[in-house]
């Protein structure tokens, strides 16, 4: 089937894409703008956490409009970041790339000027959808702009500047909202977009896929969406009815997956067993770390009393670690396999979130809070470069970017649910988080069912994953040893997502 037609001007473009070298100012107008996009995705997924109370305190809000101003905004970038992938294959990467960061700061807008909560989470959701189409395209844009041998020196800058986004988010939310308001965690989204969006127009290269395409897999986004949604939904407001219609379309979801020539998730990868493995891991492991940055924020404020800039501040240390070590333990993961990495790093993690129990009332963060954050995030340095560097390891290479994609959707969705699930579980009330004695109860109840999804993982790990030097080298390993995030593993830059949604030539 012919490629899609590009115009000339673009095709002009792209003769010039994967030739720019790193210390040349066209490379570094590059790396500035998808850094500048990235740092926009991680500044909101790290410091909006910090401004949930006084969001509710402002909106006379429950505890499930506070889930769901978290969840809003996971629930559309897990379900359409593949998508958003594909389009830009298809369509131009810098073209959806900007697409993305115009709808980002637009959706910004909308949260900052919000009058209600209900406003507040419809925006969220619009939020997700910008960043679904921003965050997979600034990793492409670089793959498809450097010179080959640039291209890893290029994802490091690009991954420590992330970095430095996702540790500076908690800090700078606590500071815009203990100054001018909670507001400002949204609205600061509008100047970085005025700023990135020039520069990607005018020095930013076009490129697309070399392969043919015919369609995308809407179907498979739309199902998978509907039922994370009814999921969390029945999660969140106790309602089965609703959780029952979730399992139904899950499973109308993987039927038509099953049925496609080119699926969103291509069911074909979970023959192997350590990819199946792996990503069950991530679902336990993300699924403790999305439930515990969203409640110990809340934690702080409202049982300990700091303020929200004593709070951002505070959680600085597991980043601080990962950005400082991550390196390391990518290639501490090389050389032991990842078995230890992650049986150990899971058991640190839970021992973290056990000894942040004693964050209680007028807790000294020297002494009860900092000692929990630095075994927290110890473990979470030994986890994650290894984690995603067995998911490249566990399919062919020629197969790195799907598994990679799926492996990043698989642990948004994890901290969807719970977010979700964990208030449920420990009876969390609507206005529980407003009382330091009834969040203090159920914020240790949380820890324990996090700290029980560790130690799970850790026991998967030990059992079922292979010994060191008994599986393949990891694909792009320069890229899972450079990245930080603790939101999701990073989108493999190559080969890209296009081949979750569209059919091979």
């Amino acid at each position: 089937m012919a490629h899609t037609p590009v115009p000339p001007k673009e095709l002009m473009q792209m003769s010039t894409a994967g030739g720019l070298r790193a210390n040349e100012p066209a490379g570094r107008w590059v790396l500035f703008t998808t850094s500048l996009g990235l740092t926009m995705a991680l500044l909101d997924s790290t410091a909006v956490n910090v401004a949930l109370p006084h969001i509710g305190a402002d909106f006379d809000a429950g505890l499930a409009q506070l889930q769901w101003t978290a969840n809003a905004y996971m629930l559309t970038l897990a379900a359409l970041i593949l998508l958003g992938g594909a389009l830009g294959d298809r369509f131009g990467r810098r073209r959806i790339f900007v697409l993305g960061m115009a709808w980002f700061a637009l959706a910004s807008l909308l949260c900052g000027l919000a009058p209600g909560a209900g406003v507040l989470i419809a925006a969220r959701a619009l939020q997700g959808v910008g960043g679904a189409l921003l965050t997979p395209g600034s990793l492409a844009l670089i793959q498809s702009s450097f010179h080959p041998e640039d291209r890893a020196r290029a994802v490091g800058v690009w991954s420590g500047l992330g970095g430095v986004g996702a540790a500076v988010g908690p800090f700078l939310g606590g500071w815009l909202v203990d100054g001018p308001g909670w507001r400002w965690v949204f609205l600061l989204n509008l100047p970085l977009a005025a700023a990135g969006i020039p520069v990607a127009l005018r020095h930013v290269p076009e490129s697309r896929s070399g392969r043919p395409t015919r369609d995308f897999d809407v179907a498979g986004a739309v199902l998978g969406a509907l039922s994370l949604g009814l999921l969390t939904y029945a999660l969140i407001g106790v309602d089965w009815r609703s959780g029952v219609l979730g399992f139904l379309t899950g499973a109308w979801f993987v039927r038509t997956e099953r049925r496609r020539s080119a699926p969103m998730l291509p069911l074909s990868l979970f023959a192997s067993k350590q990819f199946t493995v792996i990503n069950v891991v991530t679902l336990l492991v993300y699924a403790a770390f999305g439930g515990f940055f969203f409640l110990a924020t809340l934690q702080l404020q409202v049982v300990a009393r700091y303020s929200a800039l004593a709070a951002g501040t505070a959680m600085l240390p597991t980043t601080l670690l990962m950005l400082l070590l991550s390196g390391r333990a990518g290639s501490l993961g090389e050389r032991l396999g990842p078995r230890i990495p992650l049986t150990t790093g899971s058991l640190l993690a839970a021992g973290g979130m056990l000894l942040m129990t004693r964050a209680a009332a007028g807790a000294a963060y020297l002494t009860q809070v900092l000692p929990a954050l630095i075994v927290l995030g110890t473990g979470m340095v030994l986890l994650i470069a290894p984690l995603t560097a067995t998911v490249l390891a566990s399919v062919d290479t020629s197969q790195a970017g799907i598994a990679s994609g799926v492996n990043n959707a698989a642990a948004r969705a994890a901290g969807l649910i719970a977010v979700a699930a964990l208030p449920l579980l420990t009876g969390m009330k609507a206005r529980t988080y407003r009382s330091p004695q009834a969040f203090a109860a159920t914020f240790d109840q949380a820890m324990l069912w996090c700290a029980a999804l560790l130690t799970a993982a850790a026991v998967l790990s030990c059992t079922q994953l292979r010994r060191a030097g008994e599986a393949a080298e990891p694909a792009q390993v320069p890229e899972s040893r450079l990245h930080c995030s603790i939101t999701a593993p990073p989108l493999n830059p190559g080969p890209t997502t296009a081949g979750l949604l569209e059919p091979k030539a």
